[in-house]
């Protein structure tokens, strides 16, 4: 039996005012294709957060994204809010291999007119190649579209690479918030 602890992680509310920041995409690398959400590509959006978090200390914070179960009930749950923002939920495949994989995905909510980003991942076999960037231009894209002029985030502050890509897209943290999390006290953090 494991001993289970209660640890808080740290994380950063960052917002992006979409009026201001001009958030132009990067040429796509070959191979790879943006989906625009349908209810069809559920269980892709949920292999893709899947992979991209298995391993990473998302999965600590947040347990269900290091089950492949978990990311799929993650991700009809998000998909079945009223305050789900399909135009703001994209899936990035890639298909230089006989069969497409999905390796890179991200869920927008609109709360009330402030687009609130969900589970931005890329697979980390993909990660270089300007993909997180992609699917953040696409997501603002989309709340542009439903008339949101601010995007918002949570992420860890132990995130580095994912904090910069952030602030290299407009995004400054508002606030500092504690997320509590069970985990195994003898697994390294």
């Amino acid at each position: 039996m494991a001993f289970m602890g209660l640890t808080y992680f740290k994380r950063y509310w960052m917002e992006c005012d979409l009026s201001a920041a001009l958030l132009e995409s990067p040429p796509l690398p070959a191979g790879y294709r943006m989906l625009a959400f349908n209810e069809q590509l559920l269980k892709a959006h949920a292999a893709a957060k899947y992979e991209s978090f298995v391993n990473e200390m998302d999965s600590n914070v947040f347990p269900c994204l290091a089950k492949r179960d978990g990311c799929l009930r993650l991700m009809r749950e998000i998909a079945s809010r009223q305050c789900f923002a399909a135009e703001a939920t994209w899936l990035c495949q890639y298909s230089g291999d006989v069969q497409p994989q999905p390796v890179g995905t991200i869920q927008g909510l609109d709360l009330d007119g402030v687009g609130s980003l969900q589970n931005l991942g890329i697979v980390p076999e993909h990660r270089g190649r300007n993909l997180g960037t992609i699917l953040l231009c696409h997501a603002a894209a989309g709340y542009r579209k439903r008339g949101v002029t601010r995007m918002q985030l949570e992420v860890t502050t132990d995130n580095t690479s994912a904090i910069r890509l952030y602030r290299g897209l407009g995004f400054r943290p508002v606030q500092i918030v504690f997320t509590a999390a069970e985990i195994d006290a003898a697994a390294p953090v």
